[in-house]
């Protein structure tokens, strides 16, 4: 095989997901290696080896390993041909700076304090003002993608644009997709093609693995901000009142969304007990977890051994989409944990542990790959 890929294990890193997307939607045939991010866990020393910075994505090509994704798109297209225009392609140089003013509004926004209001109202200015380039050159094209059918423009957009829908819904209280007709008519698009629908995030993924990569995301803390904010932590999903279009996903829930989800945990539930089981009762929060599955899977209500709700919010407040499951699954599941948890006869309010800000090495893969490999 020509081509391998090395991206990061928990499919947070967006230059990861853009030479992802490539391959899949030119059908490419390729290997992949997964690699821990700095951000969640101890970078693999053979990595280091082969990469010395560490950075990813990084992709052989015939034997010749190339970093950065937009060299990477550049080689794929030396080798394979354009996805219908050319990275250097003269209709797509303007877009892809386009994607950077865009890039550095959001950031300007999403993650510098604010001092006061004043400051806080001219950076969302700045980026509804950038949104709405976008939403313009959108909405003067023949079809739904940036010109015309999908390309090599869309996918520079895809990894940033999915993180602002979700980082500015949480932070900012914004809803993007709302906001921008042509924008939400491209994700529309896009989740009509099983390549994007494999690499999509969800909102609660996205709001809680961007801070320690971004260096920091802050809240306006307004009420809508705040709600929206817990709706996204804690359901109930989908988070449209009857009648509106969910912010998240156009998708409908596909029929084996429970199995997938119930699948995945009984394939890592021996981890899961061990990592979750806060009071060091095995056997109590494997109790728990099973309550929850009987909750997913039959819909029969299971009161959970006392003391075990802080770690099924713990596990809940983990799902990550799309390395755990798909995001209907992953709602599921959180939604099951979580009224589980309420049903806790000594501490049904108990919080689960905290998500951290500078780091996310409460989610290192290490665990869960030693399971894999020993099934494999």
């Amino acid at each position: 095989m020509r081509v391998t890929l090395y991206r990061d294990h928990h499919a947070w890193c967006p230059y990861c997901q853009k030479v992802w997307l490539w391959l899949e939607e030119k059908r490419i045939p390729y290997r992949v290696r997964k690699v821990t991010m700095v951000c969640y866990g101890q970078k693999e020393s053979w990595y280091r080896q082969l990469v010395p910075s560490g950075m990813l994505p990084a992709l052989e090509l015939d034997g010749q390993l190339i970093t950065e994704s937009d060299r990477i798109l550049l080689a794929l297209e030396a080798a394979f041909g354009p996805l219908r225009f050319a990275m250097e392609a003269p209709e797509v140089m303007p877009l892809r700076r386009l994607e950077r003013l865009l890039f550095r509004a959001w950031c300007q926004w999403l993650c510098v304090p604010h001092p006061g209001p004043s400051s806080e109202t001219q950076a969302a200015q700045d980026f509804d003002r950038m949104a709405t380039s976008m939403a313009e050159v959108l909405g003067a094209a023949p079809g739904p993608f940036l010109l015309g059918e999908i390309s090599s423009a869309d996918l520079v957009f895809v990894p940033y644009v999915e993180r602002m829908v979700a980082s500015l819904a949480y932070y900012k209280g914004y809803l993007l997709r709302r906001r921008h007709a042509a924008i939400d008519r491209w994700f529309l698009a896009l989740e009509e093609r099983p390549a994007y629908l494999a690499t999509q995030s969800d909102f609660h993924t996205h709001a809680h693995d961007l801070p320690p990569q971004m260096g920091g995301c802050y809240a306006d803390g307004s009420p809508h901000q705040r709600q929206l904010a817990q709706r996204i932590d804690y359901g109930p999903w989908p988070m449209a009142a009857p009648g509106e279009d969910d912010p998240e996903t156009s998708q409908a829930e596909p029929p084996d969304a429970v199995a997938v989800a119930l699948a995945r945990v009984l394939r890592h539930r021996r981890t899961l007990v061990a990592r979750y089981g806060d009071s060091g009762d095995a056997d109590s929060f494997d109790t728990a977890l099973r309550c929850a599955l009987t909750l997913l899977s039959r819909g029969s209500a299971c009161p959970p051994p006392g003391g075990t709700a802080a770690g099924l919010r713990s596990l809940a407040q983990r799902i990550s989409v799309p390395r755990d499951m798909p995001l209907h699954a992953a709602r599921r599941l959180r939604q099951a944990l979580l009224q589980t948890a309420a049903l806790d006869p000594v501490a049904a309010a108990a919080p689960g542990h905290p998500l951290p800000l500078q780091h996310r090495r409460d989610q290192d893969p290490q665990p869960f790959l030693m399971v894999s490999r020993e099934q494999a």
